[in-house]
């Protein structure tokens, strides 16, 4: 569950500190109170989980020179000012300034109490988008997002890891929903353009006028630079490449050719094409298939993933399970089996939803997963892949992900996990080792 944001209270008088602080309290907030700039200032840092309320008027550093330190600590960060009657140039400043809203006195409590949650939601926001900026410029925490054992999940991750050094342009192709976007991310993450521009240009969200000029230019005014621009000496990622008209194929192409080789700018090229019976390289014009597809990724399906399924179903109901404050749902053999044989058209966004939807029938004490499977394929009976696997394979699957929710529950405790699934230590041991589990992984 989503903790209480902070409010930082800073004002010399101790009566109005009090006063906004249990109010603030009352509405939901984690408050805590400073008598003064300095104070405040050795505690609030640029990730300050949450806003600050400060007073114009105090002796020493005043809350003008305050915001101004603040603002150059954190930009971003939230500050709502309150000012004498009769302050109004005061707060116009301090607006210009960086502040976030101001209050006059005597100000009505439940203003500031909305105020308070604007400014609280717009710092979660703030420090959301830096988390996930920050976790998607770290190789080694987007590899890590790559989950899986299997061997089409071992090779994946091998070649983001060669074509990421390489200087070529790249075609990542695969069926909807397997993490084409997330790999494009991981390709430029490992790479050599790492700590350079990112840009993601989706081409089938625009009509071609608008699409030529967001990639070429001219913009219109008030607009980012181009594309192609804005990614210089990094990685401009175009998707749906399909939906790219004809004719920006051939300026694309032309630009192409015009950086020579090795390319300043690299393009990674993500084909999400599900016209039956069709390929990325039927809808585009050979040179330029030819010249985004010398280097290829072509993304594994789900269900040619084997036990990685269970593993992924696992993880996703223990993240829905913590995020709704509930239990995750226990999956037994047969269901186990049925998440194995589904054919899973929308692969790993698919299981997403399936996970989460578990966790909510889970919580109501409602539902099984082979209802919720009927139910996405849209059939009285579930619907199962055409690829059968033996009977060993299903039991070891299962056997996998007892041990390994097992051990997560327990958090690596091998004493909890030998009582509770009756197996003596050695026992244990030769499984964990078979199936590559790591005691350490779950402390």
């Amino acid at each position: 569950m989503a903790q209480a944001m902070k409010i930082a209270i800073v004002d010399d008088e101790q009566d109005m500190r009090q006063s906004i602080s249990q109010w603030l309290a009352l509405s939901g907030f984690d408050t805590e109170t400073y008598p003064s700039a300095e104070e405040a200032l050795r505690v609030l840092g640029p990730d300050y989980p949450g806003a600050v309320v400060s007073d114009i008027k105090m002796p020493g550093m005043d809350g003008m020179q305050f915001l101004k330190r603040l603002m150059s600590v954190d930009s971003a960060l939230p500050v709502i000012m309150i000012t004498g009657h009769g302050d109004v140039p005061m707060a116009v400043e301090a607006m210009r300034v960086g502040a976030y809203d101001f209050l006059e006195k005597p100000f009505n409590p439940d203003r500031m109490t909305e105020l308070a949650k604007k400014a609280t939601q717009f710092r979660r926001l703030t420090l959301d988008n830096r988390a996930l900026r920050k976790e998607l410029s770290d190789g080694n925490t987007l590899m890590k997002k790559l989950i899986g054992a299997s061997p089409v999940m071992e090779r994946l991750r091998e070649d983001i890891l060669d074509l990421g050094q390489a200087d070529g342009h790249v075609l990542i192709d695969g069926e909807t929903g397997t993490g084409k976007t997330l790999v494009a991310h991981a390709l430029h993450a490992v790479g050599a353009k790492a700590g350079r521009k990112f840009v993601l240009m989706p081409c089938a969200a625009h009509d071609e006028e608008t699409l030529a000029r967001r990639l070429f230019g001219p913009m219109e005014e008030g607009e980012q630079l181009p594309a192609l621009e804005e990614a210089r000496g990094g990685t401009l990622v175009l998707e749906d490449i399909e939906a790219l008209p004809q004719s920006l194929q051939a300026r694309l192409l032309s630009w192409m050719n015009e950086q020579g080789t090795p390319a300043e700018t690299r393009i990674v090229a993500i084909s999400n094409l599900q016209e039956q019976g069709k390929s990325c390289e039927d809808v585009l014009r050979p040179d330029l298939y030819f010249r985004l597809a010398a280097l290829k990724i072509t993304l594994p399906p789900l269900r040619q993933r084997g036990e990685d399924i269970l593993m992924l179903f696992s993880q996703f109901g223990e993240q829905f399970a913590e995020e709704y404050g509930c239990e995750p749902p226990q999956v037994s053999a047969q269901e186990a089996a049925q998440l194995l044989q589904a054919p899973w058209p929308g692969n790993i966004r698919q299981l997403t939803n399936v996970a989460e939807r578990a966790v909510l029938q889970n919580r109501r004490g409602t539902g099984t997963i082979a209802s919720l499977l009927m139910a996405e394929n849209d059939e009285a009976q579930p619907v199962m892949t055409t690829e059968g696997k033996p009977l060993k394979e299903y039991v070891e699957a299962f056997e996998r992900m007892l041990i390994d929710n097992t051990m997560r529950r327990h958090k690596g405790s091998i004493v909890s996990v030998m009582e509770e699934l009756c197996l003596p230590r050695r026992t244990l041991n030769e499984k964990m080792a078979k199936y590559g589990l790591q005691r350490a992984d779950y402390l």
